[in-house]
């Protein structure tokens, strides 16, 4: 088995650009040497080698099949070692930098916010950018660092990492319920008056299930809104039923505000909470920081009753 010294290392760096960005004067610009040097650490490669790499014309440099192959193999090594050093170097130093994350808006005011400062106060040399948006924002193409994301997470390239989960639930408080009765079953619900929430991924009907029972009620909204504390606002004040996830409503249940009704009924796929990453195996020790606080934080909070307050002390200030 042959040894792999730095002068071997860089051999193989320079013939991975080359091959990369198809040209000497590409890479040399890369990796901040002449091309000159780029072209003999390729040629001594493959005198190494035994095999012919690169094919060199006054035009353009072409990879050979046995270049291809050996690409392949040395871009693994490459990646695993420049991760290897970067984890190295960010485990000697405290998490810092600028945190760009995105969260949906009412999430996000509810349960992130409270949040940020205590965080800030934890890791004193990290900076948060938070921006509220209820779209799938581009992680890679916007520049966020990390994403919390609400509901069932369609399968993709980005990295997530489950930190709670949440159903949906039927709710209304207690003096509608006085004057209005209280639903048995489903087929109850289009005799009662409803707070239609449009965000709901069903809407305009509430596809409800308990086991292997399906029930698909279209219910009767006298308020519409596309905003979810709207739509608790006026459930609270007696204006109907509302469908809402428990993330949303579990503090008014537990202030006794709101009822659960139908509690063996729920929405199919409920969801959870998650963080996702932008693809690649390196995670930035600010965003591994920022991950863990939040699942710190969230994770005892199960049943979304009480909401955070801030910063309660826990754990040690990172220096």
């Amino acid at each position: 088995m042959q040894e792999l010294d730095r002068g071997g290392l860089e051999e193989i760096e320079a013939f991975a650009a080359v091959a990369e960005l198809g040209g000497f004067a590409a890479a040399a610009k890369r990796i901040e040497r002449d091309a000159s040097v780029i072209s003999r650490r390729v040629s001594q490669l493959e005198a190494r080698l035994g095999v012919r790499l690169l094919v060199r014309t006054t035009r353009r440099v072409a990879v050979t099949e046995a270049g291809e192959s050996y690409l392949k193999r040395v871009q693994i090594i490459l990646e695993e070692l420049s991760a290897a050093n970067i984890e190295v170097t960010e485990k000697a130093a405290a998490p810092q930098g600028l945190l760009r994350v995105s969260a949906p808006v009412t999430f996000g005011r509810l349960w992130l916010a409270p949040l940020i400062a205590g965080f800030l106060r934890q890791y004193e040399h990290i900076r948060v950018d938070l921006r509220f948006s209820d779209r799938i924002v581009d992680l890679v193409a916007e520049g966020f660092d990390v994403a919390v994301r609400v509901g069932v997470l369609p399968s993709s390239s980005l990295q997530s990492r489950r930190i709670g989960g949440h159903r949906m639930l039927l709710a209304a408080s207690p003096n509608y319920l006085r004057t209005a009765g209280t639903p048995k079953r489903p087929e109850d619900l289009p005799r009662f008056a409803c707070v239609g929430f449009t965000g709901n991924s069903s809407w305009p009907d509430w596809r409800l299930q308990s086991g292997a029972k399906r029930k698909l009620v279209r219910p009767v909204c006298r308020f519409i809104t596309d905003n979810s504390e709207a739509a608790l606002a006026a459930a609270v004040d007696g204006a109907g039923i509302v469908l809402a996830p428990d993330w949303l409503v579990g503090t008014s249940l537990h202030e006794g505000k709101l009822v659960e009704l139908l509690s063996g009924w729920t929405v199919k796929g409920d969801g959870g909470v998650y963080t996702v990453l932008p693809p690649g195996r390196l995670i930035p020790k600010k965003s591994r920081a920022f991950i863990d606080y939040l699942t710190t934080e969230l994770k005892p909070r199960g049943q979304w009753t009480r909401r955070p307050t801030g910063d309660k002390g826990a754990g040690r200030r990172k220096r």
